[in-house]
């Protein structure tokens, strides 16, 4: 009885996945804000937010920052419920419980990195990889979702997915990646580097002087564009090779996220960067790697990968999925 009412379902872990992967990309919009907004420094210690006090002064920098910081705690709650929720979901899955595992282990990561992070005065390295490290999680958190709103019936059915979508998706994910982190790099060049709102003086990237800034938004506007038409080039192809909706619908929302990123990005770069566009720029950015990451999982891009093969556990009594029957 006890089991029993510990009992995960396959439609709650599902629930569970969804939320996590919705707080692992509220947190990358919390961020962005305390970056625009100048409150990188808004608790100028870790772990403790001042020297004295493991809370905020009452200040709007302080508060901006400890609320990003106890948002990490909800975080983490989410992580360890997709992680213990795996262990606990009848039937049990493999695949599902090294997904799990990831987020848990993502947010002490995060934990850590953010620690120096506050504690190396927002050094551009250390800012654009905290940045890099939640667009990795996401990848986890996408995946996931994807499998735990499927059964293993139908992650392990072969042929269901267009090769030649699956090829290009992985394509279209590199450059998406190279995308995300040349915008990170304009970012740490531009003039909001965290510490504005509290009259910190942090370094910016100048590895090209006073042309840096400029250089690397013309590269990731080049990039950006070819993002662009690649994903829409993707669309066209799906559509006359006749995909499925499943993995059409991704792609379609990725590219009016592409759209809509064009915009404002060229929107920001005409006002020169205000913090309230920057903000919805890169907040954006997140759900445009979410999309990225769905096309690519939705066109079979990792179900050929044996560590996700969905076994279930013969010994715990829950039956056989449909590729471990065979």
């Amino acid at each position: 009885m006890a089991d029993e009412r510990f009992t995960v379902t396959p439609e709650r872990y599902a629930l569970v996945a969804r939320f996590a992967l919705v707080m692992f990309t509220l947190i990358v919009v919390t961020g962005v804000a305390v970056r625009v907004t100048g409150s990188g420094l808004g608790c100028p210690t870790w772990p403790k937010c001042t020297q004295t006090s493991l809370y905020t002064e009452l200040n709007t920098h302080g508060v901006i920052e400890f609320g990003n910081r106890m948002l990490t705690s909800i975080v983490g709650l989410a992580a360890a419920a997709a992680f213990i929720g795996a262990f606990r979901r009848r039937p049990y899955r493999r695949d599902l419980m090294l997904l799990g595992a990831l987020l848990p282990l993502g947010v002490i990561a995060q934990i850590v990195l953010g620690g120096f992070t506050v504690l190396f005065d927002l050094a551009p390295g250390f800012v654009m990889s905290h940045f890099m490290l939640s667009m990795l999680i996401l990848v986890g958190c996408v995946v996931l979702d994807w499998r735990a709103h499927r059964e293993p019936e139908e992650l392990a059915a072969p042929g269901g997915e267009d090769r030649v979508l699956t090829r290009t998706s992985w394509g279209l994910f590199a450059l998406g990646a190279v995308t995300i982190f040349a915008g990170t790099a304009a970012t740490a060049a531009g003039p909001h580097t965290g510490g504005t709102g509290t009259d910190d003086l942090v370094p910016r990237l100048v590895f090209k002087g006073a042309d840096t800034l400029n250089w690397v938004i013309s590269q990731h506007a080049r990039l950006a564009t070819l993002l662009g038409l690649v994903a829409v080039g993707l669309w066209i192809v799906g559509r006359r090779r006749g995909v499925t909706r499943e993995a059409r619908v991704p792609l379609t929302r990725l590219c009016w996220l592409l759209a809509a990123q064009g915009v404002i990005g060229a929107v920001q770069y005409w006002l020169e960067l205000p913090a309230e566009i920057v903000w919805v720029h890169a907040s954006l950015a997140a759900a445009t790697w979410v999309a990225i990451v769905w096309t690519l999982v939705a066109a079979g891009g990792l179900r050929a990968w044996p560590v996700l093969a969905p076994r279930t556990d013969l010994r715990s009594g829950r039956g056989l999925s449909a590729r471990s029957s065979r």
